[in-house]
C-alpha cells in the first residue's frame, strides 16, 4: 500500500466512524465529518504539534472545533492517534481518552464521545463548543495568550512557547456576531499563530447558505486585515497542506483558508443537501456511501489494520520529538531562569504564588466610603503586581470600570508589543468574554470588565466558564442604580437573578471596600469556578469593623455583620451591596424603638450555599421567621431565604431616568422604609 493509500483508508476510516456513530445514536450530523475528514486528516497526522500521549503538554498546538456538531471529526482523531485521558490534577490516567466503545455509544449517557466537544470532560479538547461563534472567539483568547506567554517567558536560544492556533469553523460561526468581534480584534492584534479554517459548503439546516448570506467572506476578512487563503477542494490533501504552509510562514497577521467542501461526500443522494447536515444518512443511504468510498458496506465501526499505525507514525512520532526536545528545553531554561521557570509550573497548575495577597489594602472607616469600582481597581492593581500571570481589560470602559492596571511596567497588549498586562478588546463584550475563556484555558489568570447591564451580552460565554470550570473574573460596574441619569436601559433589574442562576458561577456583590478586598482574596483561590464581582459606581460607607463584623465573612457568602445585643433577634435584615448601609441604618433606628434586628451581610448566594448547613442556621436561625431582604434588582430568587414570612423589598419594574437619590425615594431604597417595613412585620407601628 502507497502513501496516498493509507492516507485515503485513514480518511475513510474517519467518515466511517462518523456515519456509523450517528447512525446508531439516530442523532447527529454526519455531514460535515464526511466532507472534513481530509482536512482533519492532514491537520493532525501532517502538521499539527501535538503529542497524543501528553495532551496538555504546553506548548502543544491547539486545535478547536468551532463547529462542535462534527464532533465525531475529533471523536475520530482522539481515538485513532491513542490520545490519553488525563484527570483534574494533570496526571496521565494510562488510558485512552475515547475508546471506540465510546464511539459506538455516541451522544449516550456517560460516553467520552458527547454530541458536542466538552472540555474537562474529554482529554483532548481544547475547549467546549456549541454555541456557534464561540470556538473560533476562544481561539482567539488562546492566540493571545501564545503571544503573552512568548513575550514575558520566551528568551534567546528558548523559544518556550511557539505553538499555533487553529479552529476550523463553518458559516453559522461567521454568521454569529461573536465570530465577527472576534475576528476585528484578532485582525487589529495581528495574531499571526491564529489559522482560522472556513468550511464552506453553502448548506444550513433551512437549506442553501444563499437564502441568508451572500456577503464576500474573502473580501470581509481582508478588511479585517487578515491573510486570506482559498483552497478550491477539501480532498485535496496537497493544497491544503500548502495553504497550512503559508499560514505557518505568515507573521503579521491570522490567517483565513476558504476551503470549498460538499457536505455530506460521497452519499449519493445526499451530497450538498441540508439533509446531510442534522440527521443520519439513513440505513440504505449508508450502504450506497460505503460502497462509494469503496468500503465494506455491511461493516460497522471498522478500523483496518494500518490506520492506526499511519497515525502513530505521522502525529505520534512527530508531537512525542516534539514534546521531548521541549521539555529538554524547559530543564535547560530552568536551570537559567529558575523563577520563570517556576512561575510557568505554578501557572500550569493554576496555582498562586507565595505572598500572592500581600499588602493589599485595609480601607479605614470613613462615612463617605469610597466607589465599590474604586476599591476594586487597588486590589487589581495590587494582585496584578504580585501575581505576573494576572492580565484583563475592559470592553472599552477602562477608567470607568477602574480595571487598568496602572503600576510600573504593567504596559498595554498591542500589536508588535505584547507584554503588557491591560487587554484592550474594544466594545466587543461577547467575544471580550470567550476571548478571557481562551486565555483562562491557557493557564492564565484573565480577568474582563464592563457595566454590569452589559453582562447580557457576554453571557453566553459566562455560562461556558461556569460549565468548563475555568477561574475567570468578570469586573462588572454600576450594578444597580448608581448611575441613575443614564435611566433603565443602563440600570440592572434581572441581572444579578440571571447570573446566580448559572450552576457554578459565583456572584458577588460586596458592601464596603472591605468586602471587595475579602471578595478578590476568595475569588484568587478559585482553581475549577468562575466569578462575577458587581460592584457600585457611587461611594458607599467603609463601615467600622470594630463595631460590625469583620469583612473576612465575605469568605463563607453571607455572615452576621451585626446583631441584637442579646443575640436574640426578632427580625433578620439581610441586603447585598449598597443596600447593606441601608439595613445598617435601618438597624440602628429599630434598635431605638427597642426592636431586636440581626444584619446579615450576603455578598454571594452560590458561597453560602456550599456552607455546612450548621453555618447556615447560624447566620439564619429557622426559628427567626420574620426576615426582610432588601437589594436594587429583582426580587425573585430571595423566598429561599426570606420564607413565608419574609418579605423583599426589591425591583418590580425597570428604573428611570433621575438622579440617584430621587430614585431610590421613588423604588423605597430608603432606611425609613426598611424600618417602616420590618416595623409592619413585627405588628407595630
Amino acid at each position: 500500500m502507497n502513501q496516498e493509500e493509507r492516507d485515503q483508508l485513514a480518511i475513510n476510516t474517519i467518515r466511517t466512524l462518523s456515519i456509523d456513530a450517528v447512525q446508531q445514536a439516530k442523532s447527529g450530523h454526519p455531514g460535515t465529518p464526511m466532507a472534513l475528514a481530509p482536512l482533519v486528516y492532514t491537520l493532525w497526522n501532517r502538521i499539527l504539534c501535538f503529542d497524543p500521549k501528553d495532551p496538555i503538554w504546553p506548548d502543544r498546538d491547539r486545535f478547536v472545533l468551532s463547529n462542535g456538531h462534527a464532533s465525531m471529526l475529533l471523536w475520530s482523531m482522539l481515538f485513532l492517534t491513542r490520545t490519553q485521558a488525563v484527570n483534574a490534577d494533570y496526571e496521565n490516567l494510562g488510558k485512552p481518552s475515547v475508546t471506540l466503545d465510546d464511539i459506538r455509544h455516541f451522544r449516550q449517557l456517560d460516553s467520552k464521545a458527547p454530541g458536542h466537544p466538552e472540555y474537562h470532560w474529554v482529554s483532548g479538547v481544547e475547549t467546549t463548543t456549541g454555541p456557534l461563534g464561540q470556538g473560533i472567539a476562544t481561539s482567539v483568547g488562546m492566540a493571545i495568550a501564545r503571544k503573552w506567554l512568548a513575550a514575558r517567558y520566551n528568551k534567546p536560544d528558548f523559544a518556550l512557547f511557539d505553538y499555533n492556533v487553529y479552529a476550523v469553523c463553518g458559516d453559522g460561526c461567521l454568521m454569529e456576531g461573536i465570530g465577527s468581534e472576534a475576528a476585528s480584534i484578532a485582525g487589529h492584534l495581528q495574531l499571526s499563530d491564529l489559522c482560522w479554517i472556513y468550511d464552506n459548503n453553502h448548506i444550513t439546516i433551512e437549506g442553501k447558505t444563499s437564502i441568508t448570506f451572500t456577503e464576500d467572506v474573502a473580501t470581509r476578512f481582508q478588511a479585517y486585515r487578515w491573510n486570506v487563503l482559498r483552497v478550491g477542494d477539501a480532498n485535496d490533501l496537497q493544497r491544503i497542506e500548502d495553504a497550512l504552509e503559508v499560514f505557518r510562514k505568515t507573521t503579521d497577521r491570522p490567517t483565513l483558508i476558504i476551503l470549498d467542501s460538499h457536505i455530506g461526500y460521497g452519499s449519493p443522494h445526499k451530497v450538498d443537501t441540508a439533509a446531510a447536515h442534522g440527521e443520519p444518512l439513513g440505513d440504505d443511504e449508508v450502504k450506497l456511501t460505503k460502497r462509494a468510498y469503496g468500503w465494506p458496506e455491511d461493516a460497522k465501526f471498522l478500523v483496518p489494520d494500518g490506520v492506526m499505525e499511519t497515525f502513530d507514525a505521522g502525529i505520534g512520532k512527530r508531537g512525542a520529538e516534539a514534546r521531548q526536545k521541549w521539555e529538554a528545553l524547559l530543564a535547560a531554561y530552568a536551570k537559567k531562569y529558575p523563577e520563570l521557570a517556576a512561575e510557568i509550573d505554578q501557572m500550569q497548575r493554576r496555582e498562586l504564588p507565595k505572598g500572592w495577597d500581600r499588602d493589599l489594602p485595609v480601607f479605614k472607616a470613613d462615612a463617605k466610603g469610597i466607589a465599590g469600582r474604586d476599591a476594586s481597581g487597588e486590589v487589581l492593581n495590587r494582585l496584578a503586581q504580585n501575581v505576573p500571570w494576572l492580565i484583563g481589560g475592559s470592553a472599552d470602559l477602562g477608567p470607568s470600570n477602574k480595571t487598568t492596571l496602572k503600576f510600573a511596567g504593567a504596559g498595554d497588549f498591542e500589536p508588535g508589543s505584547y507584554g503588557g498586562r491591560n487587554l484592550h478588546f474594544g466594545i466587543r463584550e461577547h467575544a471580550m468574554a470567550a476571548i478571557v475563556n481562551g486565555l483562562s484555558l491557557s493557564k492564565i489568570r484573565a480577568f474582563g470588565g464592563t457595566f454590569f447591564i452589559f453582562s447580557d451580552y457576554a453571557r453566553p460565554a459566562i455560562r461556558l466558564s461556569a460549565l468548563m470550570e475555568l477561574p475567570t473574573i468578570m469586573v462588572f460596574t454600576h450594578d444597580a442604580m448608581g448611575d441613575g441619569e443614564d435611566g433603565p436601559t443602563h440600570q440592572p433589574v434581572e441581572q444579578l437573578i440571571s447570573l446566580r442562576a448559572i450552576p457554578g458561577l459565583s456572584v458577588m456583590r460586596p458592601a464596603d471596600a472591605n468586602e471587595v478586598v475579602e471578595a478578590y482574596r476568595h475569588i484568587l483561590q478559585l482553581r475549577h469556578q468562575p466569578a462575577v464581582l458587581a460592584l457600585s459606581r457611587q461611594p458607599l460607607p467603609t463601615f467600622d469593623r470594630t463595631k460590625y463584623a469583620s469583612a473576612a465573612g465575605v469568605s463563607r457568602g453571607a455572615y452576621v455583620m451585626a446583631d441584637a445585643k442579646d443575640g436574640n433577634p426578632e427580625i433578620i435584615l439581610i441586603a447585598t451591596g449598597s443596600e447593606v448601609a441601608l439595613i445598617v441604618e435601618a438597624h440602628e433606628a429599630l434598635a431605638a424603638k427597642g426592636v431586636r434586628s440581626r444584619i446579615v451581610s450576603m455578598p454571594s448566594w452560590d458561597v453560602f450555599e456550599h456552607q455546612p448547613q450548621t453555618y447556615r442556621e447560624e447566620v439564619l436561625p429557622p426559628a427567626v421567621k420574620l426576615r426582610l431582604a432588601v437589594e436594587q434588582a429583582s426580587a425573585m430568587g430571595w423566598e429561599r431565604y426570606v420564607g413565608d414570612q419574609g418579605r423583599v423589598i426589591g425591583m418590580k419594574a425597570f428604573g428611570a431616568s433621575a438622579p440617584l437619590k430621587e430614585l431610590q425615594r421613588k423604588y423605597g431604597f430608603e432606611p425609613e422604609k426598611v424600618v417602616e417595613a420590618a416595623l409592619e412585620m413585627l405588628g407595630r407601628k
